[in-house]
């Protein structure tokens, strides 16, 4: 049996993920962006999952959110499943939140960040003012890059933790929308694998995968630079480095 946080896991994918490992007599720690939102799975808390509040567009909620999960003890795996597709908190809920989240709680064994096969549209030149001066806007296909070589890095990094991302498919949830033509099961079955299987393939480290099979990400996903850009930012935005 394994421990297993979830993010954003109050509907969507991440409440798939959620009800599948409960159902496979894993512990789960699930998660919602309000007290309210977190009632709505008393289902799943009835099963024996924990739950966890806090908005992650918040920077102090988020730190609110570790706090919680480390007062319980010990993860074996975290999946920062939470996203947003548009809205002024993209980079926030989407690149920061996952950042300090890593950051602040207790390393697990396994961490699990959900992409988007949309990353390979993104931009690698962060948030701040371009050349014109104006402010930068970070669109969901930048974000998707920003938490997939924020995975990458830390699988560089922390080489007792197995860092991977997933893009899940465009599946229909209430982001994909119902015409969405990928399958749902197969959108979480790589989370779930990642974070619990004892496969050898899935006891791997840096990996980028689509159907629990590994693919090649953005080029700018394995450049060192990129990486420590990236985290350099993050850290300046947040005041916390990865130890």
């Amino acid at each position: 049996m394994m421990r297993v946080f979830i993010t954003g896991s109050a509907d969507g994918l991440g409440r798939a993920t959620a009800q599948s490992l409960v159902d496979d007599g894993h512990e789960v720690i699930v998660h919602a962006r309000s007290a309210v939102r977190l009632a709505a799975m008393q289902d799943l808390l009835d099963r024996g999952a924990t739950g966890v509040a806090g908005d992650l567009s918040d920077m102090e909620e988020t730190r609110g959110v570790a706090a919680q999960v480390n007062r319980g003890g010990p993860v074996d795996a975290v999946i920062h499943n939470a996203g947003v597709y548009n809205g002024p908190h993209i980079f926030q809920v989407n690149v920061v939140a996952p950042y300090l989240l890593t950051a602040l709680i207790h390393r697990p064994r396994r961490l699990i960040y959900v992409s988007s096969g949309m990353h390979r549209g993104g931009s690698a030149a962060l948030p701040g003012s371009g050349h014109t001066g104006q402010s930068q806007r970070t669109t969901y296909s930048d974000s998707k890059l920003y938490v997939t070589a924020l995975s990458a890095a830390v699988a560089r990094l922390w080489p007792d933790v197995l860092s991977n991302s997933v893009d899940p498919g465009w599946v229909p949830t209430k982001m994909g929308g119902p015409g969405a033509p990928d399958d749902l099961r197969l959108g979480h079955l790589t989370q779930e694998w990642l974070a619990t299987s004892e496969d050898p393939e899935a006891l791997t480290s840096g990996g980028y995968w689509y159907h629990q099979h590994r693919r090649k990400a953005h080029p700018a996903v394995y450049e060192l630079g990129f990486q420590d850009t990236l985290l350099n930012h993050l850290a300046g935005v947040t005041g916390e480095r990865l130890s």
